[in-house]
């Protein structure tokens, strides 16, 4: 047991010492952190009021109409928000082609000082008919920017139309205005507090991580056996400990790495999403901008079998790529031994995503009681719609069974592989290394 406990020291402080790990587990924290609060930093530093020209050609005040409604444009679309553009009406003859272009000229030009300007509307009576405004500005290149100036001119249009047909648009708007649907999250007939929108997103992250985290500590535990089978450190190693010890110190050691870092991005992303207010706050992010984020919450029961099951299926994995290490000489040749175990790994990643329409249906119970997939479906599945406990139960005993399986089968490749030489095994040599082991 001695010697077993420190073959685990060894491999997890060897890994928690080095810098990638500690920028690793910085970043997991401050990433969170960037993804919930930037983008709403990033939409209020883009809320550059635009100076714009109406060149106004039209008649029966359709030119009027656009300056107003431009006027009352803002960035959220409330009476208290920050208006989107400075807006300055020009009326213009029906040759109006040599005001565009001294406009233009002032258009995007620095040397202007104040008279330089964003971008010029033309409003012409051919709107009625051919459906299109010509803008020419310096942001037509932004797709938020046009979207949000063709929704302005599209309402005024439209009512314009209305008016000259005789239909009053205050009425007709509010008869075809249109529905929103606003989701909320039930399991078994209690609201959760989280939008359709924040549980998807959810699920989406907690896969998301499993995977990426399965297949990068399984690949170091792979590389790590590779290494010492290169050196020929093992050979010495084997000669104080058993072969399936030092397989399941190395299993151990790496997993344990990995859950303390797992286990600090999980709390760090609850304690973020739980104060997500407050800190959006000390940032000048208004409270209800950040309310109105599609943030997931997080229960504690959740956290607790996020990491159990990866924990349990990161060593059935890990052991996976140790028996895969074991069998080979080179890091080149463990890419393609590696390439099964891998695409299971995926083959649960993409189940996990074709699950969400019916987390607890036929096809996603059975999932959930494969040992290979039910690490990464059983956490998603539970996001969405918390599990019974005894299908939980019975899915990670099935899980942990299977765990052993794979160990007991890696740990006969692990203890001929480690010293065995040369050329890769195939298949009917591994079935005589298993019996023989």
């Amino acid at each position: 047991m001695h010697k077993l406990w420190a073959v685990i020291r060894r491999e997890f402080v060897s890994r928690v010492r080095t810098r990638m790990f500690v920028i690793g587990t910085v970043l997991g924290p401050l990433l969170i952190l960037f993804f919930m609060v930037f983008p709403l930093l990033l939409e209020r530093g883009q809320q550059k009021v635009s100076r714009v020209v109406v060149v106004d050609a039209s008649t029966g005040g359709l030119g009027v109409r656009v300056t107003e409604a431009l006027r009352g444009a803002t960035f959220a679309g409330g009476a208290d928000s920050t208006p989107r553009y400075q807006v300055t009406r020009l009326a213009a003859p029906p040759e109006y082609q040599p005001v565009l272009d001294s406009l233009v000229a002032l258009t995007d030009a620095r040397d202007a000082g104040q008279e330089s300007l964003d971008g010029v509307v033309v409003v012409t009576d051919n709107v009625m008919t051919s459906d299109t405004i010509r803008y020419l500005g310096s942001n037509a290149g932004s797709p938020s920017d046009m979207r949000a100036l063709e929704r302005t001119l599209r309402q005024v249009v439209i009512n314009e139309r209305l008016v000259r047909a005789g239909v009053d648009p205050l009425l007709l708007m509010s008869t075809v205005r249109p529905v929103h649907l606003a989701t909320a999250k039930v399991t078994k007939g209690q609201l959760t507090g989280s939008s359709g929108e924040a549980s998807f997103l959810l699920a989406y992250i907690m896969a998301f991580v499993l995977y990426i985290a399965l297949l990068l500590y399984g690949m170091q535990v792979m590389s790590s056996v590779v290494e010492e089978k290169t050196s020929r450190i093992n050979e010495v190693l084997v000669s104080s400990l058993k072969p399936f010890e030092l397989l399941l110190g190395k299993v151990l050691g790496v997993g344990s790495a990995g859950l303390v870092q797992l286990g600090i991005w999980v709390g760090a992303g609850l304690l973020l999403t739980q104060n997500r207010v407050a800190i959006a706050a000390r940032l000048g992010v208004p409270a209800p901008d950040v309310a109105n984020l599609p943030i997931p919450t997080i229960s504690i029961d959740l956290v607790v079998v996020f990491l159990l099951f990866f924990f349990v299926g990161f060593f059935l994995y890990a052991a996976a790529y140790a028996a895969v290490g074991a069998m080979c000489s080179t890091l080149q040749e463990t890419q393609q031994s590696a390439m099964p175990v891998t695409l299971i790994v995926a083959a649960a990643f993409i189940a996990a995503f074709s699950l969400l329409q019916d987390p607890n249906g036929t096809l996603a119970r059975m999932l959930s009681l494969v040992p290979l997939t039910a690490p990464i479906i059983i956490p998603v599945r539970y996001s969405q719609s918390p599990i019974g406990m005894p299908e939980l139960l019975l899915s990670f005993t099935l899980t942990v069974l299977g765990m052993l399986a794979v160990a007991w089968v890696a740990g006969r490749i692990y203890r001929i592989g480690i010293l065995a030489h040369g050329k890769r095994p195939g298949m009917k040599e591994l079935m005589r290394w298993v019996r023989a082991g």
